[in-house]
């Protein structure tokens, strides 16, 4: 993408991609240390939220702590379901771009009715309902997004998150520096035209890798950017049972792949389908590779972005309004009342 280019900067889509890049710039690791300690000390957090205010910005939190070994217990789910848990002695963290996010609002409602002292909200927007019914609210510094498909709202929510693990850990030293350059070079890095072809004639794109929501939220932005079909196939999913409906015309996209698992793709995807697959990581790779700077343990953010870049082009390769998709709306179910 070149924000330089009427073709990309007429959109409000691609400009917010772009405003991302000053969102973790001046990020403020330190607006979650106080939360960050109600939380350590209950032990237990349910991070919920709907579509992409919970898909990576939960997830990539649930990696990070297990990677990490950290003593604390941090589940997702949306809100309806987690309404059926017993959540008394669970901090929960409710976020809603709009604070009015009906599923989340009356999970939040159930967190006072049972007098949970520990719910927290993070939104986009302040003076919402949400905000007057939990113990304590944070507001995102991005502002409120034009387009419908949320983006820079999805780094800064999980950065929030992250965060938290990071003020709760006295040996972890919150370091991003850096990570809003390499964010910029995978937005507009240039893609192999021959991989944006291929996409934009797929019946199905699906993605594949960790369970850290990169691949998924990536799903999800097919549908609101390309209005194309698409698949999550978590880890090795890709090559058990779902290769007899593959076409050969599908193209897979595999997140940072597993040097153990690239040669089951290529036996079972490449050789047994034989569709394209084509890898979005760091490193060099057997498959056709969009390839990112290295940024370490933040490299999830940096994919993620380079999977945006590679949405536009798909999305303006197919002449898609990629502000307004026809049935998607920018509050998927909001509460009324």
């Amino acid at each position: 993408m070149n924000l330089n280019d009427s073709k990309y900067s007429k959109h409000a889509l691609v400009r917010e991609m772009f405003n991302t890049i000053d969102v973790v710039k001046n990020f403020d690791p330190y607006k979650t240390k106080s939360v960050s300690q109600k939380i350590k000390s209950v032990g237990k957090l349910l991070l919920t939220g709907e579509g992409s205010s919970r898909i990576f910005p939960a997830k990539n939190t649930i990696r990070k702590a297990l990677t990490l070994g950290m003593d604390i217990n941090i589940i997702t789910d949306g809100s309806r379901q987690a309404a059926q848990y017993d959540l008394s002695k669970h901090a929960v963290f409710c976020s809603s771009n709009s604070g009015r996010t009906k599923e989340v609002v009356l999970l939040a409602k159930k967190m006072a009715e049972i007098n949970n002292k520990n719910c927290f909200s993070v939104s986009a927007n302040g003076g919402t309902l949400l905000e007057e019914i939990c113990t304590e609210s944070f507001v995102l510094s991005c502002g409120w997004e034009n387009a419908v498909a949320a983006t820079k709202s999805v780094v800064e929510q999980a950065l929030f998150y992250e965060s938290l693990l990071w003020n709760m850990n006295d040996s972890i030293s919150p370091n991003f520096s850096g990570l809003d350059k390499k964010i910029k070079e995978a937005l507009a890095l240039s893609i192999d035209p021959a991989i944006i072809r291929a996409a934009a004639n797929a019946p199905t794109i699906y993605f594949a890798g960790y369970n850290d929501g990169v691949a998924e939220e990536l799903t999800l932005k097919t549908n609101e950017i390309t209005r194309k079909k698409s698949d999550f196939l978590e880890g090795t999913y890709a090559a058990h049972g779902i290769e007899e409906v593959m076409d050969s015309n599908d193209v897979v996209f595999i997140i940072d792949p597993i040097d153990e698992e690239i040669e089951k793709f290529q036996d079972v995807l490449v050789n047994g389908v034989g569709l394209k697959v084509v890898a979005i990581t760091a490193k060099e790779t057997p498959f056709p590779t969009i390839l990112v700077s290295d940024a370490g343990d933040l490299n999830p953010y940096v994919f993620l972005c380079a999977g945006w870049n590679l949405l536009v082009e798909i999305g303006l390769a197919l002449g898609i309004n990629l502000d307004k998709p026809e049935r998607a709306r920018k509050v998927g179910n909001e509460f009324v009342g």
